[in-house]
C-alpha cells in the first residue's frame, strides 16, 4: 500500500535541502528538516504509548509543527484527527468521546486557543526538532482503526453524534496528485497556506499536493486580509481560498486605494466551498488579473469531484467536468429532481472509506457499487460540465415552487456593496419562507428595501426573500464557510423583532 509519508521520503531523497514549509513564528523548514521533525515527534508519541491504529487528536492552527504531527502519525500507522483549536470545549469533547484518542497534541506556539485547551487537558510542553507543542496522554489505547486510514476529519454538524470521515492514504495521495496536476504545480511555485489544514481543502489540496511536487508552502495560522495582501505581493504564485477570503481581500485592497491586486508572481487562483456567480467571478478576475477557477467536492470525497481549468474571462460558472479518475452521475428520483436535475453521485479513488464507528450513516451515503451520495443537486450542460443547484436538504419549497438558495445568493451578491449572502428556508404554517442574510461592505450600505428592489428584476416573485437581514459579519467556520445552521439562532432577535 502506497502511503502519504512515501511522498515525503521521495522529496528527502531527491531535494532534501529544498524549502518545504515556513510559518508565522519564523520557522522555515527544508524537506530534510520536516523529515527529522516528524521522526522526533513520532518518538515522543511512541513514548506516550501511542500504537499503530490508535488515534491522535491534533488541536491546531496552521504551523510547521502541525505538519510534523501529521507525518509523525502517518509514519507510525496512527490515525491523525486534526481539529481546529478554535472549536469550543464542548465541540472538542464530543469528538474526543467518539474518537477515543490515545494522545492529544496541541500547536500552542501559534494558537491562544490551543494554549487554553492545553490547560484543560493538563498537557505538558514538549520541544525538539519539531519546534514547541504540548502533549497530553489519555491512557487509552484502542487500536481499532483500519490500517489504510490516514486521517479522521469530523464534519460540521448541527445535532446528533459527530461523523468522523475516514480518509485513507490512497484518498490523500489521489487528492494531492490530482490537485497538483490540475494547478500545474512545480517546485518553483510558492503556495499560500491559509486554508485550515484541519479541513480537507487545506489538507489534501495544499499540504499533500505541495509535498507531492516538492513545492514550498507559507503557512498562516489565521486569515487576515492584510497578511494575504502582503503575501500575494511578495512571491506567492498559488492561492486557494473560499469566497469570504476573496471578498475581504478585495475590500481591503480597495481601502488601500487600489482597484486591483498588483502581483508579478500570482498565476493561479481557485475558489471553493461555495458556488460562484457570473458577476462576482468577473469582478474577481479583474481584481487578480488571472482566471478564477471553480471546483466542487466535499470532505467525504477528499475535496475533489469536479474542477475547471478556464482561461481568464470565460463567463461559465459551472464546477467543470469530473476530475480524471472520478465518475459522476445524477439520480433524478429524489425530491426536487427530474428534467435533467438530480442528486450528484460520485465514484472513484477520492471516495472515503466510510464514517468511523458509524456503519448506519455510512450505509446511507455509500452504495454497494461504490457510489457516494453527495446530497447536492446538479445538472450537466451540453458540454458535460456540472452545475450545482444547491443542497437537496437546503431546497426551499415556497408556494409550491422549488427555490435553490445559490440562485438567490447570486442575485444578492451582484450588488456592489454586498460582500456575501446566505439564503435559507424557514418553515411557517403550510409553507416555507425565503430568508436572506447579507454581509455588507463598509461605507454606503444599502438597506433591505434597496436590495429587494435590486433582485426584483433577477428573480421570480416566489424566489425573492421575505426577510433580508443586513450584518457586518455572518457566522462562519474557520475555513470561511458560512454556517447556515447557525443563522436562525444568531439573528433570532432581528427576525422576531
Amino acid at each position: 500500500m502506497e502511503r502519504v509519508e512515501d511522498l515525503l521520503r521521495h522529496q528527502v531523497e531527491t531535494r532534501p535541502e529544498y524549502p518545504a514549509f515556513s510559518d508565522s513564528t519564523g520557522l522555515a523548514w527544508t524537506y530534510a528538516d520536516l523529515d527529522r521533525a516528524s521522526l522526533d515527534l513520532m518518538a515522543r508519541l511512541e513514548g506516550a504509548g501511542v500504537q499503530t491504529g490508535d488515534r491522535v487528536l491534533i488541536l491546531s492552527e496552521n504551523c510547521c509543527p502541525k505538519v510534523a504531527a501529521l507525518f509523525a502519525c502517518y509514519r507510525m500507522g496512527a490515525v491523525a484527527v486534526p481539529v481546529n483549536a478554535r472549536q469550543t470545549r464542548s465541540e472538542i469533547e464530543r469528538i474526543q468521546r467518539h474518537a477515543t484518542p490515545a494522545a492529544v497534541l496541541l500547536t500552542t506556539s501559534v494558537s491562544p486557543d490551543a494554549q487554553s485547551h492545553a490547560e484543560w487537558f493538563q498537557a505538558r510542553e514538549i520541544s525538539g526538532r519539531f519546534g514547541q507543542m504540548h502533549l497530553a496522554e489519555t491512557g487509552v489505547s484502542d487500536p481499532d482503526a483500519p490500517e489504510e486510514v490516514a486521517v479522521l476529519l469530523y464534519t460540521t454538524g448541527t445535532t446528533g453524534d459527530p461523523k468522523g470521515v475516514m480518509l485513507t492514504h490512497g484518498n490523500l495521495r489521489f487528492g494531492g496528485r490530482t490537485s497538483a496536476e490540475l494547478r500545474g504545480m512545480t517546485p518553483k511555485d510558492v503556495i499560500y497556506g491559509v486554508l485550515p489544514t484541519t479541513h480537507v481543502f487545506g489538507l489534501a489540496s495544499v499540504i499533500t499536493a505541495a509535498v507531492h511536487v516538492g513545492a514550498p508552502v507559507r503557512l498562516e495560522a489565521r486569515f487576515t486580509a492584510a497578511k494575504l495582501y502582503e503575501a500575494l505581493r511578495s512571491g506567492v504564485t498559488l492561492l486557494s481560498a473560499v469566497p469570504q477570503m476573496h471578498a475581504l481581500l478585495m475590500q481591503y485592497t480597495k481601502e488601500q486605494g487600489f482597484d486591483r491586486l498588483q502581483s508579478d508572481t500570482l498565476r493561479y487562483v481557485s475558489s471553493g466551498a461555495a458556488p460562484l456567480d457570473p458577476d462576482w467571478k468577473a469582478r474577481a478576475e479583474a481584481f487578480y488579473g488571472v482566471a478564477v477557477q471553480n471546483g466542487y467536492g466535499m470532505t467525504e470525497t477528499t475535496a475533489g469531484i469536479c474542477a475547471t481549468s478556464y482561461s481568464i474571462g470565460v463567463p461559465d460558472v459551472s464546477v467543470g467536468p469530473p476530475l480524471p479518475g472520478v465518475e459522476v452521475r445524477l439520480d433524478e428520483d429524489v425530491p426536487g429532481g427530474g428534467d435533467g436535475l438530480g442528486e450528484v453521485l460520485a465514484r472513484g479513488a477520492n471516495v472515503m472509506l466510510g464514517y468511523y464507528r458509524n456503519p448506519d450513516e455510512t450505509a446511507k451515503v455509500l452504495e454497494p457499487e461504490g457510489w457516494m451520495r453527495t446530497g447536492d443537486m446538479g445538472r450537466f450542460d451540453d458540454q458535460g460540465l456540472l452545475h450545482i443547484e444547491g443542497r437537496s436538504k437546503e431546497l426551499i419549497i415556497h408556494g409550491g415552487f422549488n427555490v435553490f438558495p445559490p440562485e438567490v445568493e447570486a442575485a444578492l451578491n451582484a450588488h456592489p456593496q454586498v460582500v456575501q449572502a446566505a439564503v435559507i428556508g424557514r418553515r411557517m404554517k403550510g409553507d416555507e419562507e425565503v430568508l436572506a442574510f447579507v454581509q455588507v461592505a463598509d461605507g454606503d450600505v444599502p438597506d433591505a428595501e434597496e436590495l429587494r428592489a435590486f433582485v426584483a428584476g433577477q428573480l421570480a416573485g416566489y424566489k425573492r426573500p421575505s426577510h433580508i437581514v443586513m450584518a457586518a459579519d455572518l457566522p462562519a467556520a474557520p475555513t470561511g464557510k458560512i454556517l447556515k445552521h447557525k443563522l436562525l439562532e444568531h439573528f433570532a432577535e432581528r427576525l422576531d423583532g
